[in-house]
């Protein structure tokens, strides 16, 4: 997609698209997004910084007025549009973990998230789920009544993006297509990176498994239709729980990567009763290749996703079609599962 704004910037232009895609389940608003995006100075990471931040004080503020005032759906509104401009707000300083506007940005967009939360015709819930010593911070979203045992998608991000983030990468779709969600932190994530300052580990199987022994205590689950979805790295990191956990009975990659490493590195100069989906974006400058060798190393029944930039999908996981997108991944869960509604 040719950029709108940013033409000299990819990375610049990528995270506004992100943004932007996040329109589709009411995280942003097109107007302010270009808006602020003009007023930032091109490669300039302060710049970037103070106008989203500045955005998402303003949109903060006028969300708390309208619930103080007892105008909900406004308010929810505007604390959901809020809490993407926080996160973009903080996205380029994270190589500075002692600056404190990464802390602040990130505390607010939670914040903002979970006071939207409260507000949603959907029952979403924060939850703690045990980890080792710690827990790690999530969301339960119950579709229908919330009772009845159905097909469940954990969902978790990648390198940079957060748990709230997926609400609108995924969440919100597939609660409306009658799936019970729950997403998560997992160490290296946003979560336990600011609050402990936990990092990444290759075995993320152990960071998926205690995840799996909570949902499962819970009586909406039917243990037999519980995928998991990788967004960005994720689409490294859960194919790798998958392969150790069974309980995982689908996988979605999104999008698919196979070796971290080469795509590092790049910028340098067993059978089992189970299905995978791995998606691939035509135009994704992170991870160009990787879907392919992922699907080509999978062993059990698979389905190959593309997406292409005449679709106006092929960023990186498909930043600007998230309807789209999550309609082929809802239609694959729902063929997968036997769950079409």
């Amino acid at each position: 997609m040719h950029p709108l704004v940013f033409e000299k910037d990819a990375v610049f232009w990528y995270e506004t698209l992100r943004s932007f895609g996040h329109i589709a389940y009411g995280g942003a608003d097109f107007g302010e997004v270009v808006t602020t995006a003009r007023r930032i100075t091109e490669g300039d990471y302060d710049s970037w910084h103070d106008e989203w931040r500045a955005t998402a004080d303003r949109v903060a503020a006028q969300a708390e007025r309208s619930l103080a005032a007892g105008h909900e759906v406004s308010a929810r509104d505007g604390f959901l549009r809020a809490s993407t401009y926080y996160r973009s707000a903080g996205f380029f300083l994270h190589g500075d973990p002692s600056d404190p506007r990464v802390d602040s940005a990130y505390l607010r967009g939670v914040e903002c998230f979970r006071a939207a939360a409260e507000l949603l015709e959907i029952t979403v819930e924060p939850v703690s789920i045990p980890y080792e010593h710690t827990t790690l911070p999530g969301y339960l979203y119950s579709a229908g009544d919330g009772r009845t045992p159905g097909p469940t998608v954990v969902m978790h991000n990648g390198f940079d993006g957060s748990a709230e983030e997926m609400h609108f990468v995924g969440a919100a779709a597939l609660v409306e297509r009658g799936y019970h969600v729950l997403t998560f932190d997992g160490p290296g994530q946003p979560g336990p990176m600011h609050r402990e300052g936990l990092v990444f580990r290759p075995d993320w199987e152990n960071v998926v498994g205690p995840v799996l022994d909570h949902l499962l205590t819970l009586p909406q689950v039917d243990p037999e239709r519980v995928a998991l979805l990788g967004n960005s790295m994720g689409g490294l990191l859960a194919p790798r729980a998958a392969a150790f956990d069974p309980r995982i009975k689908a996988l979605v990659s999104l999008d698919g990567v196979y070796d971290m490493g080469m795509t590092v590195t790049g910028g340098f100069g067993g059978d089992r009763d189970r299905a995978g989906a791995v998606l691939r974006a035509e135009g994704d400058f992170a991870f160009q290749g990787q879907p392919e060798a992922l699907y080509e190393h999978l062993t059990c029944p698979k389905t190959f996703l593309e997406f292409t930039d005449e679709e106006g999908a092929g960023a990186h996981c498909q930043a600007g079609a998230q309807r789209l997108a999550m309609t082929r991944v809802g239609d694959w869960l729902d063929e997968t599962f036997g769950s079409a509604r």
